[in-house]
């Protein structure tokens, strides 16, 4: 037999054990034969010849030929052809059946060894007759043994009329066979595995599919097969076996269809003939009627042969492929037949498996029930299912893994339409719910279940209910206005809409029918709505022209924004043309309405952000343009809530785009309107210090001041407020704050953003004032201003040279850093008991905000260290945190470490082991100095573990994080050898066990990287004086770390207790020579006189030089790459011989260089 056509498939041509069958013919006294020792050409071609049948002369007409790696390969066997797909199957099928009815044996046994060798199985298939052994002798032989002697493994097993005998290797459990291998030729491999069983019996079921010898040799063989404790064989025979029982439930349907038309005709052509007159046409009629009755009895008993002996045992099997297999296939034969499969009988296997442990498993029960649900004439007859397992699959949309949850859903609004009354009320408002989830596929099918189920309701077009041409429109939205105020989440209002917007965007985008309902007059028209319902309302049409006019999920839902097609494009112009053009003359009357409630104003000022703002110009507008900035106008001098402002601000500036039309029109209603806010302003801060204590107590004239200061705050966060000079008036509030208090300075902070003068003075002191909202908005602002400041171009103007001379100091980097441990990482602590009985009372929408708060200081603060306007070392205070604070900050700080490291690989690196250094001073430190170091304690645990999760980030590129991970493994090293030398020379270095820290980054080392780790950590522990101990462990373990895949290295190395410090100086010298980055290279003579400090590394050299695996580079590669760790010409003398001998017997190649603490010349 010859190689399977993928060129990286276990078998190859010329070397693998091939499968082979032998028919009893061909083996005398059954024994085997195996052509994995024939050596000639022509010794393999003979036994091929026996072995794979070529004997017939329908083999040549299936012959398949396709060119791999140049040479044309011939497909001989079953197994090569259908793997190859290069030939039509039914034509393959053909070409065996012609076999078959020639000589069945020869043709089975190919059918056999196609099997087996789908199974993926490397070893030997022989046969021996039935007839030929007694029963008793066959029962033992019935076996699957291993055999110590030979080394292969042995399944004997009844395929009747033969007992076969497999053999294969025992590395065939590695779990590497056809069906689970990757890459589009196996997965193609498995389509036309499954095709040609299915061809099989369909191209049979006129002929040979009940001559009683072919069906009963395969399903005796799959069920053997599917006995197998080797998965291979277990999965490939269980999979055959249920595409053949699917393919003749097939037949038996056609046969139950060919059964009911020949009992037709028979009692047509009885009732036609007249008295006891025989009938020929009625007798060939009758004789064909039984010969479908026969048929149908054997197609049953190969039904019931099949599921019996190869479903009952593997629907449960411990490989989750397996099982998916077997309960896709039962759920393929419900639909297809129902008659005999839809009863409790066989239903109750899918039920039970929607408990299974794998997805996989579920996910295959899920959709075969969506098949049977989706019938309604299937549906009566699943009542008892229905009843048993109804909670599971409504618990299901709760499922770990998101695409069970999304089919569970979708399986339930299939039953919902088509069984009336399974799903209780309270399923319903369970599932409601789901709408509002973060992942969208699923919120989707809970938007499609609550539109179907509550919101879309038979006859809402038809029947017009009294609001007129908005009556099924308007029936719906207060249906979907109850919901929102129900369901209690109106702050989810947008997730909402988007779940629904797939299947009701047709009336939600009928914002005619919404601004009509909020238009009514409450005491004239009953149909008005209440005030909680206009709110309601506001939000969703709010909601709903965000998601017209951008067209992708809100924030949260979905990892991205998603690329629109040309369509999607034109639907999201026309939609939003269609917002612009409704609500340019609606909205100044919405906001004339509701000018006086604040929430419903600051919505509604949110939708001109979303227009296309040339429609006031080309649809001559105008007019519209003047009220609608009259009611804003209106609003502010109204309101003094911050949202409404922002909002009413934010208006302003979408208004004022230079580009577009109406910018004068617009920008001078903007300057009016600040002339008169700063006017205000000026009034009442005039009047403030004409006072003769230089400021005036006056509660009422403090609130004034608090409401103006607001205003101008809201428009300065978005306008140019230059040319109206408040630099100077609010810094004297400022400054009467300190000395005095009790003013409104949180909104003068506001006014401050764009100073430059004295401001960090100004804000340092804020940090510590009595309110914790000033104290953080006043941080949030230096952090701004600092980031600012930072990232000046010098090349504008003079004045910008200047900022970019001014930094933090050292003590303002370490308030800032003390505020973040303060308001982010400690805990507050409670003043007093009842305070302590408050804070547990405390709700869970401000437990929330007080974790935005926390999280938006913690990003402004890691922004500074991102861009360098604070030291990277600080981030190491931070990254302390990082396990403990993993569920709030995790991904803040993860983000900071990584873009710390773009900036700055070394540096970052020793951030990392600063932050590893600092928390292991402080552990050591709160240890009992004659005990040492508790390694099972709870801190030094924590910090292993913070430690493996700082390796987790430098990903699967080991190159790209090599010098980084090397850099950590240098600082650690001399960081556990500190202080390792007294008087005497010999003293044990207390930092030691941080060398099990830095062994969780051993694993991110290359091969050859971790050769030179080792050699420089042999620097250190060079004398082989005995050090025998516990407290010598970490160095063990470390070393052990570095040498994991060289066992040669390991059992040179000896007793693991033999490895000492070096004395002081040569431990001083070698520090100062790293300092540097490098270390100078060593001559011959001065390494002859260091021997005995080289030891170590000289027989580490020596030993591992015969078998590890070179690398080949250049000269100068390692010292471009790691410097710091290279040496110049360290272990030159190890590995100059060896570099002599690859040039010698390598010629015109790189040279392979062993790098064993070797490192190439500067």
């Amino acid at each position: 037999m010859i190689a399977e056509p993928n060129a990286a498939g276990s078998c190859r041509k010329e070397n693998a054990v091939h499968d082979e069958t032998v028919p009893e013919s061909a083996v005398q006294n059954a024994s085997c034969v195996s052509n994995g020792n024939l050596k000639t050409p022509r010794q393999k071609r003979k036994v091929r010849e026996q072995c794979e049948n070529i004997r017939r002369s329908s083999s040549s007409n299936r012959r398949v030929s396709q060119l791999q790696n140049g040479e044309v390969v011939e497909a001989v066997t079953l197994f090569e052809v259908v793997s190859m797909g290069k030939q039509a199957m039914q034509s393959v099928v053909d070409d065996w059946v012609e076999a078959y009815k020639q000589d069945r044996d020869v043709a089975l046994l190919d059918l056999i060894n196609f099997f087996i060798q789908c199974s993926g199985c490397q070893g030997m298939v022989t046969a021996e007759m039935f007839q030929s052994l007694r029963k008793k002798d066959v029962m033992r032989k019935m076996t699957e043994t291993f055999d110590e002697e030979t080394g292969l493994q042995y399944k004997k097993f009844m395929v009747y009329p033969w007992i076969l005998t497999v053999t294969w290797p025992v590395d065939m459990d590695n779990e590497d066979y056809p069906l689970i291998r990757t890459g589009p030729y196996w997965k193609k491999f498995k389509t036309n595995f499954c095709e040609f069983i299915a061809v099989l019996v369909q191209q049979c079921q006129c002929s040979i599919l009940y001559d009683s010898y072919l069906m009963d040799t395969i399903i005796s063989l799959l069920t053997g097969l599917a006995d197998s404790m080797v998965r291979a064989f277990r999965h490939t025979s269980t999979l055959a076996a249920m595409k053949l029982l699917t393919a003749v439930v097939s037949v038996h349907l056609n046969l139950d269809v060919n059964k009911h038309n020949a009992q037709r005709l028979y009692e047509v052509e009885k009732k036609r003939i007249s008295g006891k007159r025989t009938n020929y046409r009625l007798d060939q009629l009758e004789k064909k009627r039984k010969e479908y009755e026969q048929k149908l009895l054997e197609i049953k008993n190969m039904m019931n042969a099949i599921f019996k002996g190869t479903f009952l045992n593997r629907y449960r099997d411990v490989i989750p492929e397996i099982r998916a297999t077997c309960i896709e296939e039962i759920g393929s034969w419900i639909k297809t037949y129902p008659d005999t499969f839809l009863n409790d009988s066989y239903l109750k296997y899918i039920g039970w498996m929607l408990y299974d442990k794998q997805a996989e498993v579920r996910l295959k029960c899920l959709l075969g029930l969506q098949g049977i649900y989706s019938r309604k004439e299937l549906v009566s007859r699943m009542d008892l299912f229905t009843s048993r397992f109804k909670d599971r699959i409504v618990s299901m949309p709760l499922d770990k893994d998101h695409e069970v949850a999304v089919q569970a859903m979708k399986l339930l609004m299939l039953m919902s339409q088509n069984c009336e009354d399974v799903l209780s009320t309270e399923d319903c408002e369970t599932l409601y719910q789901f709408v509002y989830t973060t992942h969208r596929p699923l919120a989707v099918a809970a938007g499609e279940f609550l539109y179907k189920r509550l919101l879309s309701h038979e006859g809402d077009e038809e029947v017009q209910p009294k609001g007129g041409k908005f009556g099924a429109s308007t029936d719906q939205l207060k249906r979907l206005i109850c919901f929102v105020l129900e369901s209690k989440l109106h702050k989810h209002v947008a997730y909402l809409i988007d779940s629904l917007w797939d299947w009701a965007g047709t009336f939600l985008k009928d914002w005619e029918c919404m601004t009509s309902l909020l238009l009514k007059n409450r005491e004239e028209d009953e149909e008005a709505l209440s005030d909680a319902h206009e709110s309601a309302l506001i939000e969703i049409i709010l909601a709903t022209v965000r998601e017209a006019a951008e067209g992708h999920p809100p924030v949260g839902r979905g990892a991205a924004k998603k690329i629109l097609s040309a369509k999607e494009k034109k639907t999201q112009l026309e939609d939003c043309t269609k917002v612009t053009e409704h609500f340019i003359i609606v909205l100044p009357q919405l906001l004339a309405k509701y000018s006086t409630d604040a929430q419903k104003v600051a919505n509604l000022l949110q939708i001109p952000q979303y227009y296309d703002l040339d429609v006031y110009s080309t649809g001559h507008l105008e007019k519209h343009l003047d009220a609608l900035l009259k009611e804003v106008k209106d609003i502010v001098a109204k309101h003094c809530d911050m949202s409404v402002l922002e909002a009413s601000s934010r208006t302003y500036y979408i208004l004022c785009s230079e580009e577009i039309a109406i910018y004068n029109q617009v920008d001078c209603a903007r300057t009016q309107l600040i002339d008169e806010l700063i006017g205000q302003f000026n009034l009442l801060l005039d009047g403030f210090w004409q006072k003769e204590d230089g400021f005036c107590a006056d509660a009422g004239e403090i609130s004034r001041m608090h409401f103006a200061l607001r205003r101008v705050a809201a428009f300065h966060n978005a306008h140019d407020l230059t040319k109206w000079n408040l630099y100077d008036k609010t810094v004297k509030l400022l400054v009467f704050e300190v000395e005095h208090g009790s003013l409104p300075v949180l909104e003068t902070l506001f006014a401050l953003r764009r100073e430059l003068r004295r401001f960090s003075q100004i804000c340092m002191c804020f940090l510590h004032h009595k309110e914790k909202d000033v104290r953080e908005k006043a941080f949030m602002i230096l952090c701004d201003w600092l980031l600012i400041l930072s990232h000046q171009d010098s090349n504008n103007n003079e004045e910008a040279v200047g900022l970019l001379d001014y930094l933090p100091s050292k003590s303002l980097q370490e308030k800032l850093l003390l505020f973040i441990q303060e308001h982010v990482f400690m805990e507050e602590k409670d003043e007093s008991k009842d305070l302590a009985e408050e804070e547990e009372s405390k709700d869970e929408s401000c437990k929330l905000d007080d974790l935005h708060k926390k999280r938006s200081l913690l990003a402004a603060y890691c922004k500074l260290i991102v861009y360098n306007v604070v030291e990277m070392t600080a981030a190491a205070e931070i990254y302390k945190y990082y396990v403990k604070t993993y569920n709030d900050f995790g991904d803040i700080i993860k983000e900071t470490l990584s873009k710390t490291r773009q900036n700055n690989k070394i540096q970052s690196a020793k951030t990392l082991i600063l932050c590893l250094q600092q928390l292991f001073q402080t552990h050591a430190e709160s240890q009992d100095s004659r005990t040492g170091v508790d390694f099972s304690s709870a801190s030094f645990t924590n910090m292993k573990e913070l430690a493996r999760r700082f390796s987790l980030t430098f990903g699967w590129d080991q190159v790209k994080s090599r010098e980084s991970v090397a850099m950590i493994h240098k600082e650690g090293i001399e960081f556990a050898f500190q202080g390792a030398t007294g008087v005497d020379g010999k003293c044990f270095p207390p930092n030691l066990s941080f060398l099990l820290i830095i062994s969780e980054f051993s694993n991110r080392l290359l091969k050859p990287d971790k050769r030179l780790v080792y050699a420089y950590l042999q620097r250190y522990v060079a004398e082989p004086l005995p050090c025998k101990g516990e407290e010598w462990q970490p160095l063990i373990s470390y070393r052990n770390s570095l040498l994991a895949t060289e066992d040669e290295e390991s059992s040179v190395l000896g007793s693991p207790g033999e490895w000492s410090p070096v004395g002081s100086s040569k431990t001083s010298s070698l520090k100062r020579k790293l300092s540097n980055g490098s270390l100078p290279e060593t001559s011959q003579a001065e390494a002859a006189s260091q021997a005995p400090g080289l030891q170590g590394a000289s027989q580490l050299a020596s030993a591992a030089g015969k078998s590890r695996k070179r690398l080949k580079s250049r000269e100068m590669h390692w010292q471009e790459h790691l410097p710091f760790l290279c040496p110049g010409g360290l272990g030159r003398r190890y590995c100059k011989d060896e570099i002599k001998t690859e040039d010698v017997s390598e010629e015109g190649q790189d040279v392979d260089v062993d790098v064993v603490g070797a490192d190439q010349d500067s």
